[in-house]
């Protein structure tokens, strides 16, 4: 008799304390569906805006979690993608789809991420970073013309930005960042086009083709993204050859440069006047709605969603492995 294989159980971690919950739950939702269910048995985490989990918490112990083979963190912004969870499921010794603890905590850090980027040689925009306890909001006037955008530093989903255009705009937009983070970002507006572009680990990490954001707002916000549904998508992005492999190319740069793992979307912006690009901001856990750009520039690159999640899987597995390598005590 012929012993059926065992599935490989994977736990779905979804929802969480964010500003982004709401979008966790759907990229999950996607996730789910799109799994192969001859080749995956898919466990439920669930975590509420509260932080309960249900219907149980996973336990930081080797071990402890029997159920799970592999994990998929979906959980996008604040407690979740940035290292929180990850440093959980490494405590556990379970492994895990996506960046580790440093890369996770460094990319969700708008600040920090643009600092390693500019060492490491790549281009950002100008900018400059407050802190909400020395912060006078009336009173701040940033060293850039307008219009300047203002930014939470520890944030995705375009969740408590603003462009701003005059000084009379400015206290409610850094007193809006403020809101979500004590580190605020304030960079110089760029007038153009906004790139993205997916990026999956490998010897080398290859970057996708990358796509074109046309916002139907003045820029690409949480509305726009979300709810709207009238931003445009240009798939392929319209550029030449040479700008096409620039942009792949600094986002693998980008994606190593920030030590990431597993899966990462890379956000451009390309300045109208002089054609310059700018890495804008690392996602190590992209949006996998059904609207979402990272699986949609896999599928156009050759790799359809079902088989990018096996991919994903397996590249943790890998990771797991290798890392099981490593002695941590004598």
């Amino acid at each position: 008799m012929i012993q059926e294989k065992r599935k490989t159980r994977v736990a779905l971690i979804f929802g969480g304390r964010s500003g982004e919950h709401e979008i966790s739950i759907r990229s999950a939702e996607s996730v789910k569906q799109a799994l192969d269910v001859s080749k995956y048995e898919v466990v439920e985490y669930f975590i509420e805006k509260s932080g309960k989990w249900r219907p149980q918490p996973i336990l930081p112990e080797p071990g402890g979690n029997p159920g799970i083979d592999v994990a998929f963190p979906l959980l996008h912004g604040t407690f979740g993608e940035d290292g929180t969870v990850q440093g959980l499921l490494e405590l556990a010794a379970i492994p895990y789809v996506g960046a580790g603890v440093l890369a996770s905590a460094l990319a969700m850090d708008k600040a920090l991420t643009k600092k390693v980027c500019q060492n490491s040689g790549l281009p950002v925009v100008e900018h400059v970073v407050l802190l909400r306890d020395c912060l006078e909001a009336a009173n701040y006037v940033p060293p850039f013309p307008f219009p300047v955008f203002v930014k939470p530093a520890n944030l995705g989903s375009s969740v408590g930005i603003t462009k701003v255009k005059s000084q009379a705009e400015l206290g409610a937009a850094l007193s809006l960042a403020a809101r979500y983070d004590r580190k605020i970002l304030v960079e110089r507006g760029i007038r153009g086009r906004e790139f993205e572009c997916a990026v999956l680990d490998g010897h080398p990490p290859q970057a996708s083709m990358p796509c074109e954001i046309i916002p139907s707002q003045e820029f690409y916000t949480y509305e726009d993204k979300y709810i709207l549904d009238q931003a445009r998508i240009e798939l392929p992005a319209k550029l030449d050859e040479v700008q096409t492999e620039q942009i792949r190319r600094l986002a693998v740069a980008a994606f190593e440069a920030t030590a990431c793992e597993g899966m990462a979307r890379v956000d451009f912006l390309m300045e109208a006047e002089t054609g310059d690009l700018f890495i804008n901001e690392i996602n190590t856990i992209p949006g996998f709605t059904s609207i979402s750009m990272f699986p949609k520039m896999w599928a156009y690159s050759g790799l359809p969603y079902s088989r990018l999640l096996d991919r994903l899987i397996e590249l943790a597995f890998e990771r797991d492995a290798a890392r099981r390598q490593t002695q941590y005590s004598k």
